[in-house]
């Protein structure tokens, strides 16, 4: 496994001499970069943006100059920041402040909702990005303002479906969900390699030696810049890339071999210590969920 990473090709997409998506570096499987809208300034205070993105494809870095609440409908997301990534699914969206560096990309083919949203009075909102736990009504007036979305005779109940939306928005719960991601290039290659290998061996002190540094100075560099040490930092990504595949309908089996778990039964202890459920009860949850207003 180790041999096929290292010979992983980088992506070709390139802007000014460097990655377009420099998180995408060791894929097996080329990305496809799909435009940024070409929206200059927004025609409404809440407005909704709806677009399909088939899978392996990807907006570059990019910033909005208004604050931005992504919603996949169907389909798994993966938002990354210059410091963090994220995993998006139906259950969740992601809030990105005006002005957070930013590429969305498509897990799977995925249906989603870009609410942009300007900076209102008294928003309320985090200054970063949160991911949050999205609720069945939020779900249903995300519906709703796509239907009327073209009606010029509906626009006092759209305003006051903005106004509803937005106090949605500001009381959704927030989770600790995401992947926090080194600045320094020498400890993103190790994050890379271990995000797209999972079940890679190596430990700190071969990565240590691969990097011409002692133990403890990687250690230290990697706490100072993650917040945290390696080993729990690849614990939480193994979770991390849990949920995606499990998102993509992969077998369990399959996810817990190639996350480096000497057995299902063993993965599904990880999973259920951390997330209270078996990774088939948080398959069955998310279906569960869509057929139900039981938040």
């Amino acid at each position: 496994m180790l041999s096929n990473c290292l010979s992983f090709d980088k992506l070709t997409i390139s802007i000014n001499d460097r990655p377009l998506l420099s998180g995408f570096r060791f894929m097996k499987r080329v990305w496809h970069s799909v435009d940024v809208p070409n929206l200059l300034e927004l025609p409404r205070a809440v407005f909704l943006r709806s677009q399909t993105l088939a899978a392996r494809h990807a907006f570059p870095m990019h910033v909005h100059v208004w604050n931005q609440f992504v919603y996949a409908t169907s389909g798994t997301l993966m938002v990354t920041l210059d410091e963090a990534r994220f995993v998006i699914t139906p259950e969740q969206a992601i809030w990105i402040p005006a002005g957070v560096r930013h590429t969305t990309a498509a897990l799977d083919d995925v249906e989603f909702r870009n609410l942009y949203i300007g900076d209102v009075p008294d928003l309320g909102m985090p200054g970063k990005c949160s991911v949050l736990s999205v609720s069945p009504l939020l779900r249903l007036l995300i519906m709703e303002i796509a239907a009327i979305a073209q009606d010029a005779d509906e626009a006092l109940y759209r305003d006051k479906l903005d106004a509803v939306v937005l106090n949605q928005i500001r009381r959704l719960r927030q989770l600790d969900f995401h992947l926090p991601w080194p600045r320094s290039s020498h400890l993103r290659d190790i994050c890379e390699m271990l995000y797209f290998c999972p079940d890679n061996p190596r430990n700190i002190d071969d990565w240590a030696a691969n990097a011409g540094l002692s133990s403890r100075t990687l250690a230290r560099h990697f706490n100072a810049e993650v917040g945290m040490s390696l080993r729990l930092w690849r614990h939480r990504m193994r979770l991390f890339r849990a949920v995606e595949w499990l998102g993509a309908k992969r077998r369990v089996t399959d996810i817990a071999l190639e996350l480096g778990f000497s057995s299902t039964s063993a993965f599904t202890f990880a999973f259920r210590m951390e997330m209270g459920c078996s990774p088939t009860g948080w398959l069955n949850g998310r279906r569960d969920d869509s057929s139900s207003f039981v938040d």
